[in-house]
């Protein structure tokens, strides 16, 4: 805890330490250099069966050498890969292969083959892999039924929209029952409707399937609509990690701050500019309320307990995850020390953080 601001210090947490189930995908310290350049740099991150894994970066933070390393294609220069229980640093391409194949992986255009129909794009894993005809048959029809599109199968790419091309992609992905989906920038090329439906699509096969997803984007909107927890890359170390609704809630990292900033209230310009450091007359607070705290009438309760006068200048109330998250600001008395200092001690008893913004410089 930060004595000065209220606000938690960095920290990542491994969801896994507690748990007596393998992990699907566990890696440890894995680095991976291009040159002088560190693409991943120590990474270790693992993800339980059946959960949704948002990881998010800017362009260049490392997703992509991480996705290669994942799947094989990218060998680390140090530490750990698991997948499906297995190690995969040091399997030659034949025993990659299989491994390969409890993997599904769903791209952002698609790359589906445009002389194929729906039906043979979606049961090219499965001819691959080697399977009957009919079984192929059997097993695409009941994907179709899946991703609804039951009366495209016989449709080329081109006659299709993107968000049924992405639904072609995402059958196909599970044609073969992998262990784990990759969905790299899946939603990046659709509309926000489409990207709605696709999202809404996957966390309902997570759900029937108990399917472990890992959901690499830039988009942070993505993440909150279905991710259980999120990880945050940059520069090629995972800088923050949690469930999603704390993330959110109270972001760690300037990356993950950086990255939220449109998801979360803040103060108005014009109050903004009237705000100088340290404290005065009138100081302005950031306060975040999480759960049940969000929904209590803080303000009766401060003016109660310790008898200090607070306003509401901005803020709202939100729902992540279930879960209610607020971020009030509030401009707090303080000329009598002692009243000011007990009201940020009932705050910080209440609130997930409480952070001194400055204080109200009053208008000549």
């Amino acid at each position: 805890m930060n004595a000065l601001t209220g606000t938690l210090d960095p920290l990542t947490i491994d969801p896994t330490a507690d748990s007596d189930e393998p992990p699907v995908v566990r890696l440890n310290a894995v680095t991976k250099r291009f040159g002088v350049t560190a693409a991943l740099d120590g990474v270790s991150l693992s993800i339980r069966r059946g959960e949704i894994l948002g990881l998010i970066g800017r362009s260049g933070a490392g997703k992509s050498t991480l996705i290669r390393c994942l799947n094989g294609l990218e060998r680390p220069d140090s530490g750990e890969v698991e997948v499906d229980g297995r190690s995969i640093v040091g399997l030659g391409e034949r025993e990659l292969q299989p491994l390969r194949r409890r993997i599904g992986m769903i791209f952002q255009h698609f790359n589906l083959l445009s002389a194929k129909t729906v039906a043979d794009n979606i049961a090219l894993p499965l001819k691959i892999e080697g399977q009957k005809r009919a079984a192929r048959v059997a097993r695409v029809a009941e994907l179709l039924d899946l991703v609804g599109l039951a009366d495209k199968g016989g449709a080329y790419p081109a006659q299709l929209s993107g968000g049924q091309k992405q639904r072609v992609g995402i059958a196909r992905a599970l044609a073969a029952r992998p262990a784990l989906l990759l969905s790299d920038e899946a939603t990046s090329a659709l509309d926000p409707e489409t990207t709605d439906s696709i999202l809404s699509l996957l966390k309902d096969i997570n759900r029937a399937l108990d399917l472990t997803i890992l959901l690499i984007t830039h988009e942070m909107g993505a993440v909150r609509a279905i991710a259980d927890r999120v990880a945050v890359l940059d520069d090629g170390r995972i800088v923050e990690q949690g469930p999603v609704w704390r993330v959110f809630a109270t972001p760690r990292a300037a990356t993950t701050r950086s990255l939220l900033r449109a998801f979360q209230p803040s103060l108005p310009a014009a109050l903004v500019a009237r705000l100088v450091p340290g404290r005065g007359r009138r100081t302005v607070l950031k306060v975040v309320v999480v759960g049940d705290q969000a929904r209590e009438p803080l303000l009766a309760e401060l003016a109660l307990a310790v008898g200090a006068r607070a306003s509401l200048l901005h803020g709202g109330v939100d729902t992540v995850q279930g879960r209610a998250v607020g971020a009030l600001f509030l401009e707090l008395d303080g000329r009598n020390e002692t009243s000011f200092a007990a009201a940020l001690e009932f705050l910080r008893q209440r609130a997930s953080e409480v952070e001194a913004l400055g204080h109200v410089v009053d208008d000549d």
